[in-house]
């Protein structure tokens, strides 16, 4: 969670650079700053697709490969991926021309679509699917488990997990967004408790050709809470004992009287 937190406050401070840029167009050319030459690359990817399948309308802004946001078409707003952006997704008004790219790109589907079916290869993408904790594994202690799809293409899935073999409910929605390379990625969330006896697993199937990929989660090299508490305590305990001798060997070594040749 505090990489989570700390990746949010970093794209918290883009956005303020993205807010400026529709005020930006017109400004006069400014003279190269020195520290230019340090500046990295980055990519702000604002993707919007439809298709024939569920979803059929879609638009996800990501940053470096993270998303900002995406959007709700039955609600016609912005939905941050992280509640720090809140604020921001009401503040970039231009749902107006989201909407038209919106009747555009169906238009060209229920248009241009039938024309060309057969005539164009058909691009398939089959998911690869992951499973990890979101924070270091402690058995007792509430943690996050992310379900990572990638090579996901087109954008259509469906995702469902189980407990051993029982399904999952309350799972948070999942979250799809665009890569480079026109592929697509997508997340889902399942907040647990984890145990040792454990087995999780994510289940992911691409609508499309029904291929489904399944990602399993069991315990690994994880501590009881309590033993890692005991055992790190133990660790500072025993560097403290350590600094204690290796100061008082110091002290009488440097109290000794020098020999006189």
């Amino acid at each position: 969670m505090d990489h989570e937190q700390r990746q949010g406050a970093a794209l918290l401070r883009f956005l303020h650079l993205l807010w400026l840029l529709p005020h930006s167009w017109t400004a006069p050319e400014a003279p190269t700053p020195v520290w230019q030459d340090e500046l990295q690359n980055h990519t702000f990817l604002h993707t919007m697709y439809c298709q024939d399948w569920s979803p059929n309308i879609g638009l996800s802004e990501t940053y470096d490969g993270d998303q900002l946001f995406s959007f709700d078409f039955s609600q016609n707003t912005r939905v941050p991926r992280l509640p720090e952006f809140a604020d921001w997704a009401q503040k970039l008004g231009d749902t107006s021309a989201i909407l038209f790219d919106k009747t555009f790109c169906q238009t060209m589907i229920r248009e241009i679509g039938p024309k060309l079916e057969g005539k164009i290869p058909v691009s398939r993408g089959l998911p690869v699917v992951e499973v990890f904790t979101l924070k270091p594994l402690e058995f007792g202690k509430p943690n996050t488990l992310v379900c990572f799809v990638s090579n996901l293409f087109p954008p259509t899935l469906t995702v469902n997990w189980q407990h051993h073999l029982d399904p999952v409910e309350g799972v948070r929605p999942t979250f799809v967004s665009a890569v480079d390379g026109l592929s697509f990625q997508a997340f889902s969330y399942l907040n647990f408790t984890p145990v040792p006896s454990d087995l999780y697993s994510c289940m992911v199937t691409h609508e499309i050709d029904s291929y489904t990929a399944i990602a399993f989660w069991v315990p690994h090299n994880a501590l009881p809470s309590d033993l890692l508490e005991n055992v790190l305590c133990g660790v500072a305990f025993g560097l403290g004992v350590l600094g204690i001798i290796v100061g008082l060997v110091l002290i009488i070594y440097f109290r000794k009287p020098c020999s006189g040749d």
